[in-house]
């Protein structure tokens, strides 16, 4: 039997949605197969062994304590004893402190398989100009952008207008779940997007409003990773964090979404295609926009998607017959195997 450590919580505005990951995870994980220990992160960074039953929003600043001593598999240690050692963690975490990295290379360090890309892909994966740069540079379509920095002068409105249309996005450079994004089509409403975009981050980019529909893949696998078909998210002008979790949310998502196989196709490679530009290995879902012409655009990579009852990632896999236990097993075998 395995030894598995799910990492949750952590130090993000995605807090919540890592503790409702985690809980499905535990639902759906073979008890036959897999031990499992859950380690939960308070927003304040504080590591506590946790009892499954009782994950509430938050983690609570209180609890048994875990240490953590690299030098072996048995890497982690409660005040009096040792956790044993632990073939594989699975860092259900997603944002900053979690998916950019840095809980990444914590792990390498401790010499231990985890699931879901390595240091570099979650990093440059997690930063949308370095994404898009490399992208680019990959024959990969991005949306046209601007960057901005904490310190650095901020156009008006009007000049943003004619690089990028009338309408435009403005967000964080590292976050996800739509934390931070605000649609802006104002002068009125300028200042304030942008002063809520730094508010998470000192890098912001400001994108032109692309008209499409928006579309996702699933990616998994190493070096020969595969790509599910593709699911359609109809919201309304931002897909925001409330539209992607609340239980009032009126977002709907289609899967199968409703496309020719050419369109089909395009979707399918590229989001391939740019899973390999960002050296991803494990899993990622790939969000993307279909324009009118058929041609796809990457919005973004998610190297630690959502594993709620209501995302898109294990419900794509469900469509092409991957049950969730089957897909948790699969995720973490491609782990060892890439850890060597």
């Amino acid at each position: 039997m395995k030894k598995v450590v799910l990492l949750c919580g952590g130090v993000s505005p995605e807090h919540e949605i890592s503790l409702r990951s985690v809980k499905n995870i535990i639902k759906a994980i073979d008890e036959n197969q897999y031990e499992v220990i859950v380690i939960g992160i308070s927003k304040t960074g504080k590591w506590f062994l946790m009892n499954e039953d009782v994950l509430e929003t938050t983690i609570p600043d209180e609890g048994e304590s875990i240490f953590v001593k690299p030098g072996s598999r048995e890497c982690f240690h409660t005040l009096n004893s040792s956790l044993g050692e632990i073939d594989v963690i699975f860092p259900i975490l997603h944002g900053p402190n979690g998916e950019d990295g840095s809980i990444q290379g914590l792990i390498q360090v401790l010499d231990v398989p985890f699931v879901g890309p390595g240091v570099l892909s979650s990093s440059i994966s997690m930063d949308k100009e370095i994404s898009k740069r490399l992208l680019q540079a990959e024959g990969i379509r991005v949306a046209k952008w601007l960057l901005m920095r904490t310190g650095d002068s901020i156009p008006n409105f009007d000049e943003v207008v004619k690089k990028l249309g009338g309408v435009v996005f403005v967000k964080p450079a590292n976050m996800g779940s739509s934390v931070g994004v605000t649609r802006v089509s104002s002068g009125k409403e300028w200042m304030n997007a942008i002063d809520q975009a730094f508010v998470h981050d000192d890098k912001v980019l400001v994108e032109e409003c692309l008209v499409g529909r928006e579309m996702e893949c699933a990616v998994l696998g190493n070096q020969s990773p595969k790509v599910s078909g593709v699911g359609e998210v109809k919201s309304g002008e931002v897909y925001s964090y409330d539209e992607k979790y609340s239980a009032s949310s009126t977002a709907e998502t289609i899967i199968p979404a409703d496309v020719s196989v050419q369109e089909l196709e395009a979707l399918r490679s590229t989001a391939l295609r740019a899973y390999k530009a960002l050296e991803c290995k494990g899993l990622s879902r790939v969000d993307m926009f279909l324009d009118s012409n058929g041609d796809a655009i990457v919005n973004e990579i998610n190297t630690m998607p959502g594993f709620t009852s209501i995302s898109m990632y294990p419900k794509l896999w469900e469509n092409e017959g991957v049950t969730y236990s089957q897909l948790i097993d699969e995720l973490i075998e491609l782990a060892i195997s890439n850890h060597g």
